[in-house]
Formats: structure tokens, C-alpha cells, sequence
């Protein structure tokens, strides 16, 4: 039987901005428009990328602000963060900074330590809801650069670049842990990983391919760009 690698993620971001319908495209295939306030779930699902075979850790955490004092110490260990906003408000993506602020920390510890630094990846959910969009799609790429962070725009209802955003997430934490491992050789390894991995020519026509929303029918959609 071939080896599983386990990978934790966590997801984080305002309330209501869509990280438990993300969570839910991804883990049940299921869409629902009720906003429910999370304080924190925990799910799992496995996927195959690259010829691998990966289990999901995901931790969906709390938003509302009176909750976010409970982010558990355990979330900081994951291997990745999913930090999500809601294009059509613009508050949601300030919010992020809350976050950033305590990755960033954890981050300086790991290289510190030899250890693989997370990996972050920045979205702005509801990419369907366009008249209403208050966050352009370039201002959320220069967040996420701002941050050595990956970009992607989804939509949990319309299940635009859900698999995808996950997809990147497990490729550029497997990046993480072959420069730790020693695989990946350069004198500025680590300090690559802060800023997420180069990748490779044949990744990066994949993520050209893949950054591409799915097709409507009124040719609405537009490629957006992934980071």
C-alpha cells in the first residue's frame, strides 16, 4: 500500500466570509448559503496530487472577533493556512492582518529552528458574486505578495478553484519538506520557503492550466490569476 503523508491545514478569516462552505466543497462536496458561526470543526479527507496520496488534516476555526482569542496554539503547528476573505467585503481582507501577524511569528521560530516554515495561501471567496465585489482581484494579489503568500479567488457555490486552492497548498508544503530534507539544494533554501517555493516549469504550466475558473454559461467567468 503506498504511504500516506499527512498534512495539517488551517483555516482562518472573518465570519462570514465562507471558510466552512470551502471546508464543505472540498470534504462533502456540498454547498450551503446559511451561515452557521463556527468556533472550530475538524475534518479530514485524503487526495492524490501528483502521483501522492495526502491526508487532510483541516481545522475550520472562529471569525467573529469575540472568538478569535480561542485560536488554540495547536492551530499554529499546521503545515498550512488557508486565510480567506470575501470579495464583496472589503473589511474581511483587513482582518487577515490579525492572523498574518501571529503566523508570522511562528514562522520566524520554525526557520530558526531548520524546520519547514508554513505555508500560506491568501483567497478571496465569493468570486461568483461580481456586482457586488468591493476587493478588486489586484489588490488581493498584492496582499498576498505583501505577505509571502499564494492568491487564489473561489467561489465555495459555483465550486471555482476549491480542489485547485487545496491542490497548490499540498504541492508547496511537499516543496517545504523536500528543502528541509535536503532534497532541494541552494546556499538561500530556507530563506526561499519563507516566500514560497519557486516551482518548477512543469508546476507552473499545471497552475497556468488550473488557475483558470470553471466555464458558465452566461461567459461570465474570467481567468484569475493564481500567485
Amino acid at each position: 500500500m503506498a504511504e500516506i503523508q499527512r498534512i495539517t491545514i488551517t483555516i482562518c478569516g472573518d465570519g462570514g466570509c465562507g471558510k466552512s462552505s470551502i471546508t464543505l466543497r472540498l470534504v462533502r462536496s456540498q454547498w450551503t448559503h446559511e451561515y452557521d458561526p463556527t468556533i472550530e470543526d475538524s475534518y479530514s479527507v485524503t487526495r492524490t496530487i501528483d502521483g501522492t496520496n495526502y491526508l487532510l488534516m483541516l481545522t475550520d476555526t472562529a471569525g467573529q472577533e469575540e472568538y478569535r482569542g480561542l485560536w488554540a496554539t495547536s492551530n499554529l503547528s499546521s503545515d498550512a493556512f488557508l486565510l480567506v476573505y470575501d470579495i464583496t467585503n472589503s473589511d474581511s481582507l483587513h482582518v487577515l492582518d490579525y492572523y498574518m501577524e501571529m503566523i508570522s511569528l511562528e514562522e520566524e521560530a520554525r526557520i530558526d529552528s531548520g524546520r519547514p516554515p508554513p505555508v500560506k495561501m491568501v483567497v478571496g471567496n465569493k468570486c461568483d458574486l461580481q456586482v457586488a465585489r468591493q476587493v478588486k482581484s489586484s489588490e488581493g494579489l498584492e496582499y498576498a505578495k505583501k505577505h509571502g503568500a499564494g492568491f487564489m479567488e473561489t467561489s465555495a457555490r459555483e465550486m471555482v478553484n476549491v480542489e485547485e486552492t487545496f491542490g497548490q497548498l499540498i504541492r508547496r508544503v511537499a516543496e517545504n519538506r523536500r528543502i528541509a530534507a535536503g532534497e532541494v539544494q541552494g546556499p538561500d533554501a530556507v530563506s526561499k520557503t519563507a516566500a514560497l517555493p519557486p516551482l518548477s516549469e512543469k508546476e507552473k504550466e499545471r497552475e497556468k492550466r488550473q488557475s483558470g475558473a470553471r466555464g458558465h454559461k452566461g461567459g461570465f467567468w474570467r481567468k484569475l490569476k493564481c500567485w
